[in-house]
């Protein structure tokens, strides 16, 4: 083993092979917090579509006919600004780094194109889930014509 290698090892409470299924395991589709946004947007009266492939960025939720979109963005992986969960490991941080940087400026680039197109673009955060009633009001809010 190099001692970079073991260095890098070190730096993470798990080993490489544990961290690779870790990071596997995440997906960008139907993932839990986006389900409770579904459940509460359904159980408000709207209906929407899923990912449409026609838009930019393929939003998780639209809503053709009011020309609104909703991302459902995870608070580590696009940079939720100082939220407590938007957290950086501690090996390969170079990598890390550019990583979020590309992710945020694929948002960013993502939400000036569909408002360029007429869309209407709320990003709803992962830790925002854990005050339901908060974000129900503020769906509610985005939604109503």
């Amino acid at each position: 083993m190099l001692r970079s290698e073991r260095l890098e090892w070190v730096t993470d409470h798990v080993d490489r092979a544990k961290r690779s299924l870790i990071m596997a395991a995440v997906h960008s589709k139907n993932t839990k917090p986006e389900m409770a946004v579904r459940k509460i947007v359904h159980a408000l009266g709207y209906r929407y579509r899923l990912y449409d492939i026609g838009l930019p960025g393929r939003p998780d939720l639209v809503f053709p006919s009011r020309w609104k979109v909703i991302f459902v963005h995870g608070c580590f992986w696009h940079r939720h600004p100082k939220c407590k969960y938007t957290t950086t490991p501690k090996s390969r941080v170079d990598f890390w780094e550019l990583k979020f940087c590309a992710n945020v400026a694929r948002d960013r680039r993502t939400r000036r194109e569909l408002e360029k197109l007429g869309w209407a673009v709320l990003t709803v955060w992962q830790c925002e889930l854990k005050k339901p009633g908060k974000l129900t009001e503020r769906l509610n809010d985005f939604l109503a014509d």
